[in-house]
């Protein structure tokens, strides 16, 4: 059994951090990757990895489409070929050592029984975020002593804190702005339709929206929506998520009356197979679902998404962009549709929501998108715009605080001068997880930030001194100015020195230093901009 297929940088780097994480004893760890960049062949490799380890593996998901995806990827990626624990089918009997189960079949408790505790040694829950629900938890628990990978695409921090219940630790994360910059993924332009669709009658059932009431909320919009449409998915190949079956044959049939080559395809469709081929192909140039492409489902051409089943699940949202992130030849970006729901716009996913960790920045960019109506942005230069500008008005708030720590004589940096120099929103804006996060930093921790030049006393918990310390060596790997450099900088009256490059504060410090610590003449610290950010 040999590797057949060669992993992605960053795709090897997940699989080493998984296992590390086992071998330090974290046994519940976390694999977060975007739609569409691989996650099945991570975890087939690593199931690989533990068979040759004599371990038995259970691949664990709640549809049968996911299930078959993962026994083909084991079987194309390693040569490893599944026993099936679905229905009538067992892995009891069979001498294959990893087993795709269906989650619904497993819990019941005939089933469960039928297994020692100790069968098997490694369980990978595929679509992660369903972790918590009981069924999976039963499975679960059954097994105790097995090591757990949960593999899911971008959590958002609700999402994250409750994954935080089950799994130990985050072993590896890409994100979706990386994928895109690394050429994986293709670039997103989102464009903001100034139609308000009220959405206030519309109840709550476990924690979204009631698919029963935005049917009825959506409806009087579909032809309004349908004539949008053609404005800007005349030319691309279109996938429309919508609440319920009947929205979204009903809004087939309006989209046909505008020209467009319209099908539809819902959990019933006899036919189910052969319109999404037909759909590949070209025969059709939209596809209207009711939420059954949200997993599994993959056409690399499709190059516009249109959501119109609001949501205020991260994780959901991510899912239906996801049918449409994926590189395809003659592909240059896939192009998002949002429309104005009329709601608590915050509680509600938005383009922001791809991509923002914060939601200050997120409402900040969705703010931004509102004001560009109907003009396509690219959602990563969004991103940047709106947290520059939530960083000059965070700043703008702390300003006398601010000014009081650059200017105290201090041998360590404030964290918080710190986070504003380098406009880091994630570690400004940090919330723990997971258990061990939320505890004290450790006596290492303390010593090393010291050592980095930061004061510890403020860094509350062992995650956020985890995470600044994971960034500080990441910035000296990339060039980028110190902690010490900062706070002798900006002493000094400069701003931003985060931002700068080692060489560049370096060379400012040594020039200062040579006029007996006085600024040199011509430099003006407060305006000054290296040559590096285009000074």
């Amino acid at each position: 059994m040999g590797e057949k297929q060669a992993l992605r940088p960053y795709q090897e780097a997940a699989r080493k951090s998984i296992h590390t994480e086992w071998e330090n004893g974290r046994l519940r760890t976390l694999l977060v990757l975007p739609t569409g960049t691989g996650k099945t062949i991570v975890f087939a490799s690593v199931a690989a990895d533990q068979v040759r380890a004599g371990d038995r593996v259970l691949i664990l998901a709640h549809r049968g489409e996911l299930l078959e995806q993962a026994a083909d990827k084991l079987l194309t990626a390693t040569g490893l070929r599944c026993a099936v624990e679905k229905a009538e089918e067992s892995c009891l009997d069979s001498w294959y050592r990893v087993t795709v189960g269906s989650v619904q079949t497993l819990m019941r408790e005939k089933r469960l029984q039928q297994f020692p505790t100790d069968f098997f040694n490694v369980i990978v829950v595929d679509e992660a975020h369903h972790v918590l629900a009981d069924s999976y938890q039963r499975v679960l628990e059954h097994f105790p002593a097995a090591k757990v990978l949960g593999v899911t695409a971008t959590p958002d921090r609700g999402d994250m804190r409750n994954l935080g219940q089950y799994f130990e630790h985050l072993a590896y994360e890409y994100s979706l702005p990386r994928a895109i910059k690394e050429g994986y993924l293709s670039p997103i332009k989102a464009v903001t339709i100034p139609l308000k669709l009220d959405l206030t009658g519309v109840g709550i059932q476990a924690g979204d929206f009631k698919n029963s009431d935005l049917d009825t909320a959506l409806d009087p919009y579909l032809h309004q929506i349908a004539r949008e449409m053609r404005t800007y998915c005349a030319q691309r190949k279109t996938v429309v998520f919508l609440p319920l079956v009947r929205t979204s044959q009903k809004f087939r049939d309006i989209l046909e009356q505008e020209g467009f080559r319209a099908a539809e395809v819902n959990g019933s469709s006899e036919d189910r197979a052969e319109v999404l081929r037909d759909f590949n192909d070209g025969k059709y140039n939209v596809l209207c679902n009711s939420m059954l492409l949200t997993e599994g489902w993959d056409c690399p051409s499709v190059d516009c998404v249109v959501v119109l089943r609001p949501t205020k699940i991260r994780s959901l949202y991510c899912q239906m962009v996801g049918r449409g992130t994926r590189i395809a030849p003659g592909k240059d970006h896939l192009l998002l549709l949002d429309f104005l729901w009329h709601t608590e716009r915050h509680e509600l996913c938005h383009p922001a929501s791809l991509i923002c960790e914060s939601p200050e920045v997120a409402q900040r960019m969705t703010e931004a998108l509102e004001d560009a109506a109907g003009c396509p942005v690219d959602i990563e230069e969004a991103e940047e715009r709106a947290e520059s500008d939530v960083v000059a008005q965070r700043e703008e708030a702390l300003a006398k605080q601010l000014a009081e720590m650059r200017s105290r004589k201090r041998k360590l940096v404030d964290p918080l001068q710190f986070e504003m120099s380098i406009q880091a929103e994630d570690l400004a804006g940090y919330v723990p997880s997971f258990g061990w996060e939320m505890s004290p930093p450790s006596d290492k921790q303390v010593q090393s930030l010291e050592k980095w030049g930061i004061r510890p006393d403020e860094i509350e918990c062992a995650g956020k001194a985890s995470l600044l310390l994971d960034r500080l060596a990441k910035r000296r790997s990339e060039g980028l100015t110190t902690p010490k450099q900062i706070r002798c900088l900006e002493q000094r009256g400069f701003r931003h020195v985060g931002q700068w490059r080692f060489e560049e504060a370096s060379h400012m410090i040594d020039r200062i230093a040579s006029q007996g610590w006085k600024i040199p003449a011509g430099v003006t610290p407060s305006a000054y901009v290296p040559v590096s950010m285009g000074g």
